[in-house]
């Protein structure tokens, strides 16, 4: 206990400088407006900003994405709550109660609200983040090939089944990441593979490219019709239909909401470790509990603050246990701890059970951060609420443009190569048919990061067994992993059969 906290005291004089606090006030900022802008996401916003974080200090450049992540799971709702279009999934839930506030003249309680679970759920989850990070790290610190293999695979599995629509597209997703992760050289032999000739294509395709097209141009493609043609009138009319004079909550409605906010925090929190789960899934559970537990379920979906606190509380809580994996073990949580696992390999950070004890700095530096970026969002999302919401005012013909144009600047300064733009333009075109086809890219980029690290794996354990496959079924972590991607792979199935037969 002791050695934990004085860790976090030297993570919080690593991070409270005058830089570091700057950079996590911008990052808040601009997290906040892309969370609230339709479609975008923090994804997003950590793809177009990642280019900037390049030369920085690690500790300053992860801060920086974080509070961009915090801040777009703050922002996110207040589109959902305004004009009941959600700024990502994870806000989705907040559409439900947030948006009848609106029309019922309460948006200040319900921007305040939100804001307030928010950082309450975040704050909780970043406790509990703190005790459990170096527990787990112990743990994984016995891993060896076999059981990362597993590990790993698990993740894949887990993230293709819970994903939107069908589990066949999310495999598909995955097997076409796996794949894309072998061009270039092998990282053991030196054999150069599936480059077709390209000399830019011996290192490999750069998964920082990747994610700028997929996420940032890839949402403007998604969005073009937007740039060339106007809006439906009567849309524009509901983006500026609502009146926003105090934003505050009574005491009593705090009273009322503060129960199911710490219920759904550790609810959220531990989806969130979970690969693949991700807030959508954490928001819409800790709703339906809330609802279900309520003495007048019939007020949900007509204006109930409750209804509108539990998700958020949720959702911010599972973007810190996302956190967990992929600084613990190296696996991401989520899509936007994929991107940021990125970043980390940018910098020369390698995330995993060695990180709190080879970088402390790095690591108790981040969890610190963590803290001044909730405290931060607090304050930019409850003082400036009614001007952080002038922006959902803002044409698309004019802020889709300017993704654009930061995305390319980012790409170009990534690599100063400009064949790098034809594949960042393809990589864009490839997201709209994506989504299109409800192909879930989260998947595609997952199996791409991990695909080195899956083969080196895959290697190393059967060099250790001399070709067995029985490795893998050696011990007790690797069978664990083994029956978790079984069963997230056939357990939703199974589940869906059943219901039926009952029916």
């Amino acid at each position: 206990m002791l050695d934990i906290f004085s860790y976090l005291m030297g993570g919080f004089s690593e991070i409270l400088t005058f830089t570091n606090l700057m950079w996590i006030f911008f990052g808040g900022i601009f997290g906040s407006i892309v969370g609230m802008l339709p479609g975008l996401g923090p994804a997003t916003g950590i793809a177009v900003l990642l280019p900037l974080t390049f030369g920085m200090n690690p500790v300053t450049a992860l801060s920086t994405l974080t509070a961009i992540y915090y801040g777009a799971m703050f922002g996110g709702s207040r589109a959902s709550i305004l004009i009941n279009t959600p700024g990502d999934g994870g806000a989705i839930a907040a559409t439900f109660d947030g948006y009848p506030m609106t029309k019922n003249g309460r948006a200040g309680e319900a921007l305040a609200m939100s804001a307030i679970a928010s950082f309450i759920g975040g704050t909780i989850a970043t406790i509990l983040m703190t005790f459990l990070a170096v527990s787990i790290s112990k743990v994984a610190i016995k891993f060896g090939p076999p059981q990362y293999f597993t590990l790993m695979i698990f993740a894949l599995i887990a993230t293709s089944a819970i994903s939107r629509g069908n589990v066949i597209r999310g495999l598909f997703a995955t097997s076409l990441g796996l794949m894309v992760s072998t061009i270039g050289a092998d990282s053991l032999t030196g054999t150069v593979r599936y480059t077709m000739g390209i000399p830019e294509l011996y290192e490999g395709v750069d998964f920082l490219i990747m994610i700028i097209g997929f996420y940032a141009i890839g949402e403007v493609y998604n969005n073009f019709g937007k740039i060339l043609f106007n809006h439906d009138p009567a849309s524009d009319a509901k983006n500026s239909n609502y009146d926003i004079s105090r934003v505050w909550v009574s005491k009593s409605e705090f009273k009322e909401c503060l129960m199911p906010i710490l219920r759904s925090t550790p609810l959220g929190f531990f989806i969130g470790i979970l690969p693949g789960a991700g807030a959508t899934i954490s928001s819409m559970l800790a709703y339906s509990t809330e609802k279900s537990l309520s003495k007048d379920p019939d007020s949900f979906g007509k204006g109930n603050i409750i209804g509108l606190a539990a998700p958020e509380a949720a959702n911010n809580a599972t973007a810190v246990g996302a956190m967990i994996p992929m600084l613990t073990l190296g696996i991401p949580g989520s899509g936007t701890t994929a991107v940021m696992l990125g970043a980390l390999m940018m910098l020369g950070i390698k995330p995993g059970p060695m990180l709190f004890t080879s970088q402390p700095d790095v690591a108790w530096g981040v969890l610190a951060s963590m803290y001044v970026s909730n405290i931060m969002l607090a304050v930019i999302n409850i003082p400036l609420a009614s001007q952080l919401v002038k922006v959902l005012k803002t044409p698309e013909k004019i802020l889709l443009p300017l993704v654009v144009a930061l995305g390319f600047i980012g790409t170009y300064a990534l690599s100063f190569a400009t064949t790098d733009f034809i594949i960042v333009a393809l990589c864009g075109i490839i997201a709209f048919f994506a989504k299109k086809l409800k192909i879930p890219i989260s998947s595609f980029i997952l199996a791409l990061i991990l695909g080195t690290k899956i083969e080196t794996s895959f290697r190393q354990s059967m060099v250790l067994s001399k070709g067995s496959m029985s490795i893998f079924a050696s011990d007790s972590i690797s069978i664990f992993f083994i029956v978790l991607a079984v069963l997230s792979l056939f357990g939703p199935m199974i589940l869906n059969k059943l219901l039926k037969s009952d029916k």
